[in-house]
């Protein structure tokens, strides 16, 4: 019995590493190994085509000039001008269509191969289009207003954040549209992703005016492949209210037709989730603001595009007065106290999978680390530390149990030998001899079955965490979330595994004492293309296991004996 249950958890564990692994391939930009997706990932549309309707906000097939309608296209008053801005995070791309960002370069972050900047907005291809949209919507039948499609002049003033600035505004004003002016400003901060929108609606006509003003992100709906089991990061919309939480709006269920988003709120953001990286409109500057009354908007565009809105309702509008709502874009990385910080619930575009409950705990114990040693890399050993101090007294019991059935081994292997033939009576006389010698077959299951779900959380740290993103340890070791280069750290990983399999028992049967020596070198094969953190992990968690395990064995007296 306890072989076939020794068995059994070594095929969960090292099922639950294929899965891992595979995982790892995904993100690295390869095909899954073991596991291929029967679903094709999307595909972007050809470069140069133009889809049908590539803007608007997300309405029940609302036509120009009803209620609520966005028009999909309008022929621009003057040429358009794109607005060059640089601060000391961005450089961005106003494009004066609807003071739209469509272009946004993070300058704090480099794509894997280091030679150039992480672009999150881009709006130079079909198949890479994601743009930051405003504008404003007509609640009846009418006119319509200054939307994403209108033109707007930019006013002069500075487009680069200099030494010593500490803010940057950038500002675009409409000719009036249905007897409303649109006037958009940009408040860039030092150091912050959380970029800063002004919006100011006036009301040129003798009449009052009742407007809604939307904010929204337009998106190509590609993602990266996965596996069948959709082990992934999410990738794609989301939105958020106090009442119903954090919804995840996937692209394929919007263009199913399946997605319900949160029904209207007087709180809440919409955002776009990539892995590391996310944008997100709220509403927030003043206490008028944040109060407004809004709705939450998805729509499939076509040709694989898709958009998440949050539309407010805002006051009535007097004639010849202003309404003003203050607003924030925030385009950057996930890094999760800054996204705290920012609004309720927005540290949950960091995606944790299934495993939040344990990862955002390991994270956060990390964090405390990190900031005593200031090293990611020895953070993971301190952490590793940590955890084997808290279930020291468990894994004594299960390692003194090891121990002992290593000490009864050769009286197993005898009986084995002598009731060969008589299965049933050797099955008795093996549970009597258990009995006898106090000991718990599973006992030394314990440490294998503890190990799973933090080991699977971690990985899910070290997977969505941008701060360990190019993040060094020691030597060769320059990013913690990228395999090790020169293969040194699963070898080591290899040996202190191999060590570990010799402290343990042998099994009786023949074929599983050959499957204990196999599995950890099919293991260390995986472990070479598992982040660097996570092999730094394991080998931790291995010589400390090693330490205690070798102690308990030479108590006990069964150190070196089969």
């Amino acid at each position: 019995m306890n072989d076939i249950r020794r068995t059994i958890l070594w095929v969960i564990f090292g099922f639950s590493l294929v899965l891992l692994w595979d995982q790892w391939q995904v993100f690295n930009g390869n095909k899954p190994t073991f596991l291929p997706s029967s679903k094709p990932a999307a595909t972007a549309p050809a470069a140069g085509t133009t889809p049908a309707a590539t803007n608007g906000v997300p309405s029940a097939s609302a036509a120009p000039g009803s209620a609520g309608a966005v028009p999909t296209s309008a022929t621009p008053a003057a040429p358009r001008e794109k607005v060059n801005v640089t601060t000391d995070l961005f450089k961005a791309t106003i494009d004066s269509e609807g003071a739209t960002v469509n272009y946004l370069e993070l300058l704090k972050y480099d794509e894997a191969d280091r030679t150039k900047h992480v672009v999150l907005f881009e709006d130079g291809s079909p198949a890479t289009r994601y743009v930051a949209q405003t504008g404003l919507v007509n609640p009846v039948a009418g006119d319509a207003f200054p939307n994403h499609l209108t033109q707007m002049t930019p006013k002069a003033g500075p487009r680069e954040m200099a030494d010593g600035q500490n803010t940057l505004e950038v500002s675009f004003e409409s000719a009036p549209v249905g007897g409303l002016k649109y006037v958009k400003t940009y408040v860039f901060h030092r150091g912050d992703y959380a970029i800063g929108v002004r919006h100011e609606v006036v009301n040129v006509s003798d009449q009052p005016r009742d407007a809604l003003l939307y904010m929204q992100l337009l998106r190509h709906g590609t993602v990266a492949a996965g596996t069948m089991f959709g082990t992934n990061t999410f990738t794609g919309p989301a939105a958020y209210t106090n009442e119903k939480k954090f919804h995840k709006l996937d692209f394929k269920d919007i263009a199913k037709g399946k997605i319900e988003p949160p029904p209207p709120a007087n709180d809440g953001w919409i955002a776009m989730v990539q892995h590391y990286f996310a944008s997100a409109w709220l509403l927030k500057g003043d206490p008028a603001s944040e109060q407004l009354r809004r709705e939450f908007r998805v729509r499939d565009l076509g040709d694989n595009l898709f958009t998440v809105s949050m539309v407010a309702t805002l006051p009535k509008i007097a004639p010849g007065a202003t309404q003003l709502v203050n607003s924030v874009l925030f385009a950057g990385p996930e890094e999760e106290k800054k996204l705290e910080s920012i609004a309720p619930g927005l540290d949950l575009v960091k995606d944790y999978g299934i495993f939040a409950i344990i990862s955002k705990p390991l994270y956060w114990l990390l964090t405390q680390l990190h900031g005593i040693l200031g090293n990611w890399g020895w953070s993971i050993v301190a952490l590793v530390v940590l955890l084997k101090a808290a279930f020291y007294w468990l894994n004594a019991k299960a390692y003194a149990s090891m121990a002992k059935m290593k000490a009864i081994n050769p009286k197993i292997m005898e009986m084995r030998e002598r009731l060969k033939d008589k299965p049933q009576e050797m099955q008795q006389e093996m549970m009597r001899i258990y009995k006898t010698e106090k000991v718990n077959p599973m006992g030394g299951c314990f440490p294998i079955v503890i190990q799973i779900p933090v080991f699977i959380a971690l990985y899910w740290v070290l997977l969505s965490s941008v701060e360990m993103r190019h993040a060094p340890w020691i030597g060769w070791i320059t990013d913690l979330s990228a395999p090790d280069p020169w293969y040194i750290l699963p070898i080591v990983m290899t040996a202190t595994s191999l060590f570990q399999t010799w402290l343990n028992p042998t099994p009786p049967d023949p074929m599983q004492a050959k499957l204990m020596w196999i599995m950890p070198l099919a293991f260390s094969v995986m472990f070479i293309f598992f982040p660097a953190g996570l092999v730094l992990y394991w080998i931790t968690n291995n010589v400390l296991s090693i330490a205690q395990q070798w102690f308990i064995n030479k108590r006990l007296g069964v150190l070196g004996t089969k």
